[in-house]
This record gives C-alpha cells, sequence and structure tokens, in this order.
C-alpha cells in the first residue's frame, strides 16, 4: 500500500506541479494584455506574478527531475498557493476578483495529496479568506462597490465543490484501502471439518466488502455435500448440509450474474444484477426462502463462485445500501475466494494420491526386498533341517548365512523406514552408499543361492539423489531375484551407467527365459501381459522404459531411468 501511494502521488505532484506553471503563465500573460485589472497596484500584482511564475518554473523542475520527494515541503508549497492568491485578490477587486478560480485549482490540488481532510481545510480557509476580503473596509485601499450577489454565489459555489471533490477524495482513499486488502489475501485455509472456526478468508472478505456477516455456499466436484460456511464477528460455523437443502439457491436467470437487493424476503423486491450486457434491474425474490428464513436475510450481494472444481455462492449480508460497485468487487473476492478452494481441493487431491503412492512403492519395496530375501531364508533354513545329523559343520554354515541375510535385511528395512520419516529425509545423497549396498547385494545372491552374481556400478551422476538411488536398487533387485528364482538362472550380471539425464541398466542371466521367445518393449508387454509385473509397474511409476530379450538360453533386460523425475 506504502508503495501504490507513493507512485500515486508522485504522479499527481507532476500534475500540480504542471497545472502550476500553466496558471502562473496565463495569468501574468492575461494581466499584461488587459491591464484593465489591477488598476491601482498594477506594479506590485506584476511583481508578484513574475515571482510566482518563477517560483512555479523552480518547482515544476525539482518535481520533473523527481528531487522534491519531502511530504512536508508539499504542505509549504500549498501555504504559498493560498497566500500568493489571497495576496492578488486584495489587490485586484476582493470577492468579484478574477483570481477566485485558482481557489478551484487549490481545492483540486488538496484533494490529490490529502484525498476528503485536506479538501475540507483548504475550503475551509478559502471561504474564511473570501468573508474576510469582503469585510475589509474597501474605501482604504479601493475604490470599489461590493456585489453582495456574487459574494454569496461564489462562498456557495466553493461549498458545493469542497463536498464533490471532498466526496472524490473519500472514494479514492477508499478505494485505495479496498486495493490494498485485496493485495493482502491471508494464508489461513478455509476450516475442512464441521464445527471448527476459521476466521481468516471470509473475515478478510468481510473486511473488504464491509459487511457484518458473510455466507459462503459451495459443492465439490464428485461429493454429495453442500459446504456452508457462515462467518460473523463472533466467529464462523462450518457445515455439511444435504444438496438438496435450499434448492436452488438463486432464482432463475440470476445463476452466474452478481446481484443485490435491499428485500431479499419479498417476492417483489428490487434486484440489480451485474450481466454481460450491463446493469439491469428486475422485481423478484433472487434467493431461495429456505436460505432467507435460515439467516434472516433482508439486504444482500451474492456473487456466484466459478471454479475448477467448485460451484457455489458468496453471499454478503446485512449491509444497508449496496452499490453497482460493491458488484465488481464481490466478483472480485468471489474469484479469489474460488481459486483458493480450488486451490485447496487440488492440493487435498495431491496428498492423498501422493499417499496412495507411497503406499504402492512401499508394497513393492517390500515385496521386491524383504519378502523375496525372506523366501530364500525360508528354503535356506529347510536345506538347514536336512544337514543337521549329516553334515552339522555346513549346516552352521548355512544358519550363519541366514543369519547375516536377515541382518542385512533388518538393515534394508530400518533405512526404509527412515527415509519415511522428514528428518531422516533430508540426509545427503552420499549416505545411501548405492554402489555399496549393489556390491553387498550381488554378495547376499551369491551366498543365499549359490549362484554367480556381479554387479557394476559405474560412477553416479553429481546430482542423482537418494530417493532415485534407492529406486535403481530395487529395480536391479527385482530383476536378480526374478532370474535366479523363477528362470533358474546360475550366472547373473547387472552394469548400471549414468549420464546427464538417465540411468541405464542391463541385467543378463543364462536361465530359460520369460516363456516366450524375441524382444519387447515395455508397451509391448503390458499389452501382452507377459515379463515381471512388479518390475514392469516400478519402471512404470517411474516413467522409465523396459525391453527384454527372452530366450531359451536367457534374457537381457534394459532398463532406462529418467534422472529428473524424482529430482536427479
Amino acid at each position: 500500500m506504502t508503495r501504490l501511494t507513493f507512485h500515486s502521488k508522485s504522479r499527481a505532484e507532476y500534475l500540480i506541479a504542471t497545472g502550476r506553471v500553466i496558471l502562473s503563465a496565463f495569468f501574468l500573460f492575461a494581466v499584461w494584455l488587459d491591464p484593465s485589472e489591477p488598476t491601482r497596484y498594477a506594479a506590485t500584482t506584476y511583481g508578484i506574478l513574475s515571482g510566482y511564475l518563477g517560483y512555479s518554473l523552480v518547482i515544476g523542475a525539482l518535481t520533473w527531475r523527481q528531487t522534491f520527494g519531502w511530504t512536508r515541503l508539499h504542505l509549504v508549497t500549498h501555504s504559498i498557493d493560498l497566500l500568493v492568491f489571497a495576496c492578488l485578490m486584495f489587490l485586484t477587486t476582493g470577492p468579484n476578483s478574477p483570481f477566485f478560480v485558482y481557489f478551484i485549482f487549490i481545492l483540486v490540488c488538496a484533494t490529490f495529496r490529502w484525498q476528503w481532510r485536506g479538501t475540507l481545510w483548504t475550503a475551509v480557509a478559502a471561504m474564511s479568506i473570501t468573508v474576510l476580503l469582503a469585510c475589509y473596509p474597501s474605501n482604504l485601499l479601493l475604490d470599489q462597490s461590493f456585489e453582495l450577489n456574487r459574494f454569496i454565489i461564489r462562498i456557495a459555489y466553493l461549498a458545493v465543490v469542497a463536498g464533490l471533490l471532498g466526496y472524490l477524495g473519500a472514494y479514492e482513499e477508499s478505494m485505495r484501502e479496498i486495493l490494498a486488502m485485496l493485495s493482502q489475501w491471508p494464508r489461513e485455509t478455509l476450516p475442512r471439518e464441521p464445527g471448527t472456526d476459521g476466521q481468516g478468508m471470509l473475515g478478510h472478505a468481510a473486511d473488504i466488502l464491509r459487511v457484518p456477516r458473510v455466507i459462503l455456499l459451495w459443492e465439490e466436484e464428485d461429493e454429495p455435500w453442500l459446504h456452508l460456511l457462515c462467518w460473523t464477528a463472533e466467529g464462523c460455523r462450518y457445515e455439511w448440509k444435504e444438496p438438496g437443502v435450499f434448492g436452488e439457491i438463486v432464482a432463475e436467470g440470476l445463476e452466474q450474474a452478481s446481484f443485490f437487493t435491499r428485500d431479499a424476503g419479498s417476492s417483489r423486491g428490487l434486484v440489480v444484477c451485474n450481466t454481460l450486457a450491463g446493469l439491469q434491474q428486475r422485481h423478484s425474490a433472487p434467493l431461495h426462502p429456505e436460505i432467507v428464513r435460515a439467516f434472516s436475510v433482508t439486504s444482500a450481494c451474492v456473487s456466484p463462485l466459478d471454479g475448477e472444481r467448485i460451484s457455489g455462492y458468496l453471499i454478503a449480508l446485512d449491509r444497508r445500501h449496496f452499490t453497482p460497485d460493491d458488484l465488481v468487487l464481490g466478483g472480485i473476492v468471489a474469484h479469489e475466494i474460488a481459486a483458493r478452494l480450488d486451490h485447496a481441493l487440488l492440493l487435498k487431491q495431491i496428498q492423498q494420491g501422493a499417499a496412495a503412492d507411497e503406499r504402492l512403492r512401499l508394497a513393492h519395496d517390500l515385496h521386491d526386498g524383504l519378502l523375496q530375501s525372506l523366501a530364500g531364508a525360508g528354503l535356506q533354513l529347510a536345506a538347514v533341517s536336512r544337514l543337521m545329523e549329516s553334515d552339522p559343520a555346513g549346516a552352521r554354515e548355512s544358519i550363519l548365512q541366514v543369519q547375516q541375510l536377515l541382518a542385512a535385511e533388518q538393515r534394508d528395512l530400518r533405512t526404509q523406514i527412515n527415509d519415511m520419516k522428514p528428518l531422516f529425509s533430508r540426509r545427503k545423497t552420499e549416505e545411501f552408499g548405492l554402489a555399496k549396498r549393489l556390491e553387498e547385494l550381488a554378495g547376499r545372491i551369491r551366498r543365499q543361492w549359490e549362484v554367480a552374481c556381479s554387479v557394476t556400478c559405474h560412477t553416479p551422476a553429481p546430482r542423482l539423489q537418494r530417493s532415485m538411488a534407492r529406486e535403481i536398487y530395487f529395480v536391479v533387485h527385482e530383476a536378480l531375484i526374478n532370474a535366479v528364482r523363477h528362470a533358474e538362472a546360475r550366472t547373473l550380471r547387472a552394469e548400471i551407467c549414468f549420464d546427464a539425464q538417465w540411468a541405464r541398466i542391463t541385467v543378463i542371466d543364462d536361465g530359460r527365459g520369460f516363456g516366450f521367445q524375441g524382444s519387447y518393449d515395455q508397451d509391448q508387454l503390458s499389452d501382452l501381459k507377459r515379463g515381471p509385473v512388479t518390475l514392469r509397474e516400478r519402471i512404470d511409476a517411474l516413467n522409465g522404459k523396459l525391453v527384454i530379450d527372452s530366450s531359451e538360453r536367457g534374457a537381457r533386460l534394459d532398463i532406462t531411468l529418467p534422472l529428473m523425475e524424482l529430482g536427479g
């Protein structure tokens, strides 16, 4: 608001300085052209006008160069303007002086600078000067007759002009305050549960519209409820209602129009509505009787809410006199509230989607990691039970391997839990240790399944995020476990390479393939419903690409994951 006021006042000062120069120049020219006035004090009047022109040029030059910004000097220049033209009137014909019109210019200047307050005290000063000049004994200095009728007309003229300019000044000040409030919407969201209080947004709307009560009614997309929020100075009440409890909230023909009425309960009350064709009037009951009865509505200004995901109405109540300006202002406020409601609903949907995605990711992580390892541990323990009597040393070695496997999976599970906590999610990328984790994975697979397994991880991209490293780890884990469990591979090899935008993973095994021959990309695999389902879903969720080349002698998986998708 301060910056807005500064710039508007700067523009006003440019206008005032320019007007002062023009008026002083033309006054001097007019007196020089027709010296009938003043007749007795011509030299003094010329001197004052010449000095005033020079003064106006200096002030104008300073103002145009933007070096004249001290607010207190505005009061000084304003006082000088009053004094100069009081002297000019005194030296000419007093209240009948042609310089009287300059008081109108001074009133306009006061309105620009100080709104209605400046207009008021400047008008009082101008009328006081006029009255004093009328009361001054004319025969002491001037040989002239006093015209009472012109004096009365000019006093009335000053009063009327001051009143009009004062109203404009007050209107400008009010609009400036409203613009400031429109630019300073509160951050508080609307209450999301019945019975809770929320003062922020609707309280701010009530201040802008200058009403003691505000009702907000809206329906959300794909939700069978009518949300009702009623704000007063005492508090805010939020309820859910059945959609048809108020029937059609507004009368037919007013669904998309802003309108106000001073007698909502009358079936023939005057309704002023703002439509595409302009302001129109009609006589009808604009609101449903149930709303009028439930909220004791008399005067109301109604603005439609037309959001992308919500629809409804903002109803401002109990103001004695609404104007067409309130229709425009109510439309702006309703648009802002609709945007906030849309944003809140979208944020809610995003949070719900993120929670669902997180649950799905966790399910995939548990399936690809812990469950697969527990299945392998179960097979090893079954083998141990057969070795207990025949080969106790081998059985103890197998039990030790199972213990190591469970300890490793315990660490992985703890890491996943920590990643879900905000405190731990801020840790640096290096703490995940992708290359080391993949090396440990290859070692576990070798010991658990007694196969040849190697994983080569080339230097990760410098901006590889922890979340992306975790996803790469589980993709490799799932691909290797699938090959050894389902394809009975004895030799497995995985290689991970990085460039600026992609992580490229290649997994090769010598198993019996996927039950189909040839090369298929991800879309073909999805259409034919072939290949590893869980791995396909994980790569899909990452917006990656999968190509499988399968044969009886083994399979090759080429996986491409975008590093930028998760912030890489």
